[in-house]
């Protein structure tokens, strides 16, 4: 297949091209490299290095699908340029989705998120329920989904609400859960966690990454579909941790006790197998700490990051 990836150098993004790129796919990647690249040069791998809100000059004939992962991620990530957070979630992709309907693409999925939600109540979180996005980060992902629901009489639209994704990637990130949690224990000895009561779901990349290989090569309804198979407190993840590390937790009051939840039935209706667990992850990112092979970096912290690069203006 023929696919075209925005983000293909982010955490998901360079996971999933990788793969993808082993299963003998032909991928056009555009990205800003503001996190660099860390895709290895492929025959049938194009970069373009471009910001998503300028594709005027970009041609999208022959694609037979779009991957839409390009985005400013995460609360604090949002926060610090507001503006860039609405044109880049948002308005960006609008021109998107219309350049994939002028050139006949078949499939168009996107990467929510299941922060959508906002809190609940309610221990299995299903896609029907309302939608009371509380940050501005979620708003954005609420109201770009909603935008491309409304072209889904002329694509076939899919939307994603991950969990957050823990795990190894080429592009590391250790500003999420379960692997900021891990590092911690790993780099000084203990964890330091803030109430810890807070549930959060997860995912594990591979999971992620097969979640839209499912969307891609097999006959699902176009729909919307939650991606976030267990559901944690932060204080399980870190005995998880500490069992594998031998790492002390310190624990001291949270004023914020939010906790959110997921259900993914409805993927898994459709036939999709979760494979890979948060132990899983625990256990990949502690090989890989021994090996050498994670050195702390700013560019693993998407706000530290953004900052440096002077995007926070």
């Amino acid at each position: 297949m023929n696919i075209l990836i925005t983000g293909g150098c982010g955490f998901v993004g360079s996971a999933l091209i990788k793969d993808l790129l082993a299963q003998g796919h032909s991928i056009t990647n555009i990205d800003t490299q503001w996190f660099g690249i860390n895709l290895e040069d492929h025959r049938k791998l194009i970069n373009i290095k471009s910001d998503i809100r300028n594709i005027e000059g970009i041609d999208f004939q022959g694609f037979e699908a779009v991957v839409h992962l390009a985005n400013i991620a995460n609360d604090p990530g949002v926060e610090l340029n507001q503006n860039l957070s609405w044109e880049v979630n948002v308005l960006a992709g609008k021109k998107l989705i219309e350049q994939a309907i002028k050139n006949n693409i078949k499939k168009f999925i996107y990467a929510s998120s299941g922060s959508v939600y906002g809190i609940k109540d309610e221990k299995d979180v299903t896609e029907d329920l309302d939608l009371v996005p509380i940050s501005t980060y979620n708003k954005t992902k609420m109201v770009a989904e909603r935008l491309f629901l409304s072209y889904s009489s002329q694509i076939d639209f899919y939307a994603l609400r991950p969990a957050t994704v823990c795990g190894l990637s080429p592009r590391m990130r250790l500003d999420v859960s379960v692997n900021l949690l891990t590092y911690q224990a790993l780099s000084k000895g203990k964890i330091s966690l803030f109430g810890g009561s807070q549930i959060r779901p997860n995912i594990h990349i591979k999971d992620m990454v097969n979640a839209y290989k499912h969307l891609l090569f097999n006959n699902v309804k176009p729909d919307i579909y939650n991606a976030g198979f267990e559901n944690y407190s932060l204080r399980e993840i870190s005995e998880m941790i500490q069992k594998k590390t031998n790492c002390s937790i310190e624990v001291t009051n949270n004023n914020d006790p939010r906790s959110y939840r997921q259900n993914s039935d409805k993927i898994i209706s459709t036939g999709f197998e979760k494979k890979y667990s948060v132990q899983d992850a625990i256990n990949e990112i502690v090989e890989a700490y021994n090996k050498k092979q994670i050195i702390d970096k700013d560019i693993y912290y998407t706000v530290k990051w953004m900052k440096k690069l002077g995007l926070n203006n």
